[in-house]
């Protein structure tokens, strides 16, 4: 039997185990579980640590009890790569392996009024304050914020951080250290790509840079250790799979890139998820965005390898709009039934949906935007509704490809594509149709998993995936051509993007008033108990 490396692809959504063939990036057997959202407050999104972590050891123990099935030797897994939702943001108790809190989602929004503060703070209330360094606008969507408001409204974690007991990390920091062992001997690192997702890294330096951390107040010894994307970081303790090395990491986009074969500066890819994220690779050097992108560490294969950059631009709102149609509004009763609904109305019938449920990310880096559906009259029905939302995620991907082309100075011929929304044909037609180039989609999508595995099969210490030139696996794909005129598509597009602007500085965090005993609503309508009292903005200016 030819060597298997496995990846552990822990998303927003749900957790998957995948076991790949080296040789051939076949896939051999995988197992899913659901991962449930809480949402205590408006705006607030987390999920339980200790749920991630179940579903992690389930997914594992059921994929080899699949592969026994098939006849398959489980000790032919070489190697297991993890890669993970970025920026969602844990903190837990290193001598009792707890978490002290649920794990504060990307998505969540609950640190908009610190982030108001620390822009207002800057020199020129500018955003950019920490970009040349970090590569982000400051922005609700990092963890440093998130971990500032750890810090300043849990007691739990404050008190394990004065006593020295307290570990912060990612996902995939805590998914690490819990297999290596937890409390007992864990190892606690991360990897640049998902250490740049923090606004305390510095990406020219590859480390954490000590003025972004007195910036924020943050005490820089419960930070994980930095390392590449692609060596040995420690062995599995325990299950069907123990003594195996975790050797690959990378955060879940840049892992899409790696999967996609994008090795080349000017190659790009596109993930449909929760979130939608479009990522270039820019080679060597860090790109600054002029155009409201992020600059970021795509992934670092090996200790001595060099660091390669992205610009990507990131969506908050991608699948989470289905998911929004079937849990909130009822209109689906499963996510597969949106296409055929879709498809039903050919045309959202001049019905226009903009998902802005946390605000707008890339371009805009609006945190006051909120989600409307505009244009409609008595004839607009569910179908209608239902194509207004896949074309919400054609159109986001619209504007961040125009901003990409903008900035790179070359404008992408065609775009590759992955995730779980692409196995929606009609929505990978439209985005051919309202971009005006091919997308192109590979018939076997888990090209995120793929990319975590194909990293720890390559560690110099596993060495059983070569990623050299003419050495990479052959994906076969098809292909979606634009069959509408340009003149249609620019059309909606601008329709589009007006009805952005009427989602525009919905939201304030402006302080309520409370008049004979009447509590008045900030505006947008909310009622001003939702937003709760901001925390104290601590640390010092750069």
């Amino acid at each position: 039997m030819e060597p298997l490396v496995a990846a552990i692809d822990q998303g927003t959504s749900s957790t998957r185990f995948l076991v790949f063939n080296a040789r051939t990036a076949e896939l051999i057997s995988h197992h899913q579980v659901e991962i449930n959202q809480s949402f205590p407050k408006e705006g607030w999104v987390e999920e339980d640590p200790k749920e991630i972590m179940w579903s992690v050891y389930e997914c594992m123990e059921r994929t080899c009890e699949k592969l026994r099935q098939l006849n398959v030797d489980v000790s032919n897994i070489k190697a297991v790569g993890v890669t993970n939702q970025r920026e969602t943001t844990l903190v837990w108790d290193k001598e009792t392996g707890e978490p002290l809190y649920n794990a504060i989602v990307w998505l969540d929004l609950r640190t908009q009024s610190t982030v108001e503060e620390l822009i207002n703070k800057n020199p020129g209330r500018s955003k950019n304050h920490l970009r040349q360094k970090t590569g982000l606008p400051i922005s609700t969507y990092f963890s440093a914020v998130k971990l500032r408001w750890l810090l300043d409204n849990v007691d739990e974690v404050h008190e394990a951080v004065l006593s020295k007991r307290a570990l912060f990390g990612t996902v995939d920091s805590w998914i690490i250290w819990c297999l290596t062992g937890g409390r007992s001997g864990g190892v606690h690192i991360t990897d640049v790509s998902n250490a740049s997702r923090t606004m305390l890294f510095n990406i020219h330096s590859l480390d954490w840079d000590p003025e972004l951390c007195r910036y924020f107040d943050i005490p820089m010894e419960i930070l994980p250790n930095v390392r590449s994307s692609s060596e040995i970081y420690g062995w599995m303790n325990s299950g069907s799979l123990s003594g195996v090395p975790i050797s690959g990491c990378l955060g879940d986009q840049s892992a899409a890139l790696v999967g996609q074969m994008c090795f080349d500066e000017g190659q790009a890819k596109n993930t449909y998820g929760t979130g939608c994220f479009l990522l270039r690779n820019t080679g060597t050097k860090p790109l600054m965005s002029h155009h409201g992108l992020l600059t970021t560490v795509a992934y670092k294969l090996g200790k001595d390898g060099p660091a390669c950059y992205a610009l990507e631009g990131s969506v908050a709102i991608a699948g989470a709009v289905i998911r929004w149609l079937k849990d909130n509004m009822g209109i689906v009763q499963s996510s597969s039934e949106i296409e055929t609904l879709a498809a039903a109305a050919g045309t959202s019938y001049g019905c226009y949906f903009v998902p802005a449920f946390s605000g707008l990310y890339a371009p805009y880096w609006e945190p006051s935007a909120r989600g409307i559906i505009c244009g409609l009259t008595q004839f607009t029905n569910r179908s209608h509704l239902a194509f207004a939302a896949l074309e919400a995620v054609c159109f986001q991907t619209r504007e961040i490809l125009d901003a990409m082309n903008q900035d790179s100075g070359v404008p992408l011929t065609q775009l590759r594509v992955d995730g779980g929304m692409t196995g929606n044909r009609l929505l990978m037609q439209l985005q051919a149709d309202i971009l005006c180039i091919p997308v192109v989609r590979p018939t076997m999508s888990e090209t995120t998993a793929l990319g975590a595995a194909m990293a720890a099969g390559a560690a110099e210490e596993v060495g059983v995936w070569d990623l050299g030139p003419g050495q990479l696996p052959h994906l076969t794909s098809e292909k979606y051509e634009p069959q509408i005129n340009p003149e249609e598509s620019e059309f909606r597009f601008a329709r589009w993007k007006k009805a952005v602007q009427k989602a525009m500085n919905w939201e304030t965090t402006e302080p309520c008033s409370h008049r004979n005993g009447v509590v008045k609503k900030k505006q947008g309508g909310a009622p001003c108990w939702v937003t709760p009292t901001p925390p104290p903005v601590r640390g010092q200016q750069l």
